[in-house]
């Protein structure tokens, strides 16, 4: 498994720093493990750190009174994300960040960041570059729930899954996370999905959902 230094050399907002800065960093980083299940922080929390995911899968949670769900990002392995307390402190979590599978972190609080930040001018450039992918990836997810009905959303996720090269998924996701990944229920989101079986789009088996006709699921994407 890659160390830490490794991970940081390859980095593309850690790698243009000198070797001490590297080596400085990687003497400052919190080293945590994760359960599947389990949650790095809740919504609400003032939690003021910046994480670079080593292994695993984070998911950031909107949770409704009802208990509803909604997946607004999704944090893979090589990636960082943050704490909005990391930047304004006493700010609270807008979401909840929970391990989809078993995760390993490197958490900087913001305390001992900061004097890098100050430092290294190409340090802070790179981190404001990755929050505004991160703020467009947030402004397609809203997008999408505002002006793109549930089938089309449902269409785009499977094709998004199922690239031209390959002709199936496995059915690794349940009918709640399908749910929390579109902003509906699971019972809209079955419905949605025999819709596109019966209609000759997808095959649907215990194990794999098979694509069958990709261009008529993208006239679905398209309808918006």
């Amino acid at each position: 498994m890659a160390t830490l230094l490794d991970l940081l050399h390859i980095h593309p907002v850690f790698s243009t720093l000198e070797a001490a800065t590297i080596n400085r960093l990687a003497g400052l980083a919190l080293d945590k493990k994760y359960r599947p299940g389990e949650s790095v922080t809740r919504a609400g929390d003032c939690w003021p750190y910046l994480f670079l995911v080593a292994e695993g899968n984070i998911l950031a949670l909107k949770e409704s009174s009802e208990g509803r769900r909604l997946i607004v990002a999704e944090i893979e392995a090589g990636e960082i994300f943050w704490g909005l307390a990391f930047f304004e402190a006493e700010m609270p979590n807008p979401v909840t960040l929970q391990c989809r599978e078993p995760a390993h972190l490197y958490l900087w609080q913001s305390g001992d960041l900061e004097p890098v930040l100050r430092e290294n001018g190409s340090l802070t450039w790179q981190l404001a570059r990755a929050m505004v992918r991160r703020m467009l990836r947030a402004s397609e997810v809203i997008e999408g729930l505002a002006f793109q009905p549930i089938a089309g959303r449902l269409a785009r996720l499977l094709l998004e899954q199922i690239p031209p090269d390959r002709q199936s998924m496995p059915r690794a996701l349940t009918l709640d996370e399908l749910a929390a990944r579109l902003g509906t229920t699971r019972e809209v989101v079955c419905r949605t999905l025999y819709r596109f079986a019966n209609g000759g789009l997808i095959d649907i088996t215990r194990t794999e959902f098979i694509l069958t006709d990709r261009d008529g699921l993208s006239r679905f994407v398209d309808n918006i």
